[in-house]
């Protein structure tokens, strides 16, 4: 552990060291710092913006963009209609995919080689202010290719926005974030257990991804402070509550929100609540859940930290002869998670991350990872993560065990 905080803040020297070198160099108007600031600032993490293109797909993207009639006349009043052609972007074509490579000592140990998901997408603008995305995706541990995201939005002002399709729930900081941007290797048991992903009552697949089908409001609202920046971020979705490419299984809708506050730029604290249920095999259980967390992406760094909590049982839980119900009928999880930026291509992650199942610490575990980010390219990153895993549902004499996984991200 000291190795590793030393290491971290050898890479912290290194990027503030950057930093003040940069700005002692050269001496630049503020006009210009702006435009500079405006031309290469990364795009926003954590959102369902639109995703750089890769190699194939940014060329794909310029050849439709000419070969198209320009559709946006600003001469022109916008009509509406069936015939109506004009006032709609080219379409926005993108792809990547993940390899990975896992070795892991529990048990009697395993490796092995995985496509972990490859995904393409489109997007694109009609009449200005309804946007669409269609993803798809295909993985291992899936049977085959399968609709990721579906969705079409509503926004002509910043401080309302109408989605409805298939999409992130609103539900934790991380849980929308794109695999690029989590910054270690997966998510973490926070999202994957209470945020619906393999969700922990045992419902639902580990392709789900955090979505669900349903309609959903949000917006940015009371800019404050010299950058005018939205002091506070609003969320509220009405869902089936069965997960991905599924109908509702019952008569009561999942419902989702979260209210953020951004004091200062780029930090927000977040709450998050969540009700509903879902059944499976004629099984109905409960969803009671709520979190709180924050975050701070900014020039580079990442600080991400959040706890949630869930009061419902697992489908397992139930015993249809006796029709009772095991199980103490919750669970909590947590995680802590840095980024430290050390050179233009060079990013290390450190992450603690627990989940309790029950709620007891004898039914948890937890997880340490350090995670290097090997960013060389736009469209290329490599990532070599170690994980130390204390799993106390393991038998006595086995709860200790170690995990390399080694990943490669690229766009196409």
């Amino acid at each position: 552990m000291k190795q590793y905080l030393a290491f971290f803040a050898a890479c912290a020297v290194m990027s503030l060291g950057a930093q003040a070198e940069e700005i002692t160099e050269v001496a630049v108007a503020p006009e210009v710092q702006n435009e500079v600031a405006e031309a290469v600032a990364a795009p926003e993490v954590g959102t369902d913006a639109p995703e750089p293109a890769g190699f194939l797909t940014g060329m794909l993207n310029n050849a439709v963009e000419k070969a198209l009639p320009q559709n946006d006349p600003v001469d022109e009043k916008m009509e509406y209609g069936r015939s109506t052609v004009k006032w709609a972007t080219a379409p926005k074509f993108g792809g990547y995919a993940i390899g990975k490579y896992a070795y892991s000592g529990k048990g009697s140990g395993s490796n092995t080689f995985s496509a972990r998901l490859i995904r393409a997408y489109v997007d694109g603008t009609i009449l200005k202010d309804f946007k669409y995305r269609l993803q798809v995706e295909m993985q291992n541990d899936a049977p085959g290719p399968h609709v990721k995201d579906f969705f079409v939005s509503w926004s002509h002002w910043k401080e309302l926005e109408i989605k409805v399709g298939q999409f992130k729930r609103a539900f934790t900081f991380e849980n929308p974030y794109n695999p690029w941007d989590v910054g270690v290797g997966d998510y973490s048991q926070l999202v994957k257990k209470l945020a619906g992903f393999s969700d922990y009552i045992g419902t639902e697949a580990g392709n789900t991804g955090g979505r669900d089908q349903g309609i959903q409001v949000q917006g940015d609202v009371l800019p404050v402070g010299k950058d005018k920046h939205r002091l506070f971020h609003y969320q509220l979705g009405v869902y089936n509550g069965q997960g991905i490419n599924h109908a509702d299984a019952n008569k009561q809708k999942d419902v989702i929100g979260t209210l953020q506050v951004q004091p200062i730029k780029d930090l927000y604290v977040g709450f998050f609540g969540w009700t509903g249920n879902a059944t499976y095999s004629n099984v109905t259980v409960r969803r009671e859940r709520y979190a709180f967390g924050v975050k701070y992406e900014h020039n580079a760094w990442t600080v991400r930290g959040e706890y949630a909590h869930s009061t419902g049982h697992k489908i397992a839980d139930y015993n249809a002869t006796t029709n009772t119900w095991g199980g103490t009928g919750s669970a909590d999880a947590w995680y802590a998670t840095v980024g430290v930026p050390c050179t233009k291509w060079l990013k290390v992650y450190g992450k603690y991350d627990v989940f309790r199942d029950g709620g007891k610490w004898g039914k948890s575990t937890t997880i340490y990872s350090i995670c290097p980010n090997f960013q060389l390219h736009k469209n290329l990153m490599f990532q070599l993560q170690y994980n130390f895993v204390n799993d106390r549902t393991l038998a006595a004499g086995k709860h200790n065990y170690n995990e390399l996984w080694v990943e490669t991200y690229f766009r196409f």
